[in-house]
């Protein structure tokens, strides 16, 4: 077998970041909605709707989340966060009805990876949020595992297509795993390999334990 020229990194889980991770670098670029709670002096030339050399106070403005957490102070105000609408009450609703029926990858390629940065901004909503995050995820689970250990010679796509980059990733894990087992069954295979999922932990042990 060819030596794959390239190993992909794993995001981080839920509100931490893997900055050698692809999907994690592409997570940091959305944009939130955004209100300034003080004035940036000399900073108006970011800001194309106005003509003032500074950033007022108040002004509402789009932000990469990477830059959005780097000015978020809980004890110094100086910008605030909206709640993108997919985490808001109304869509929570919709995913508590019914998680199957949502087009996740519209809604946002970085579902579960976004909610759990939003958590990092004070909003009396958070509970709601990590509840949603977490049965969404529960009730959506156990159908793209299931598809992707019984479409082994269907066209997938279409399904695939509405999935959140994460549940993706499971997706891809699971019919690898059953590619694995189905070649190793044919006698096709010499051995069975652990996934990388348990390859990736083993070496955070092993640097966990390393002085």
């Amino acid at each position: 077998m060819a030596a794959q020229s390239y190993f992909p990194v794993p995001p981080g889980v839920g509100m931490e970041e893997n900055f050698f991770s692809l999907d994690d670098i592409l997570l940091s670029q959305e944009r939130l909605p955004s209100r300034t709670e003080c004035t940036f002096p000399r900073l108006g030339f970011l800001e194309k709707s106005t003509d003032s050399p500074h950033i007022l106070e108040g002004s509402k403005m789009e932000l990469p989340l990477w830059l959005a957490k780097g000015l978020y102070e809980r004890k110094r105000r100086v910008l605030s966060v909206e709640l993108p609408k997919v985490y808001k009450e109304g869509w929570r609703t919709v995913f508590t009805a019914d998680p199957n029926v949502v087009d996740l990858h519209k809604m946002g390629p970085y579902y579960y990876g976004l909610g759990s940065q939003m958590l990092n901004f004070d909003s009396p909503e958070n509970p709601e949020i990590a509840q949603a995050l977490l049965q969404t995820f529960i009730g959506r689970f156990r159908r793209t595992m299931d598809s992707s250990q019984n479409a082994y010679n269907e066209d997938t796509s279409a399904f695939v297509e509405k999935l959140d980059c994460l549940e993706k990733s499971l997706f891809k894990s699971g019919q690898s795993g059953l590619n694995g087992f189905q070649s190793w069954e044919k006698g096709q295979a010499s051995q069975l390999t652990a996934s990388s999922l348990v390859l990736n932990y083993r070496k955070r042990k092993i640097n966990d334990l390393q002085p």
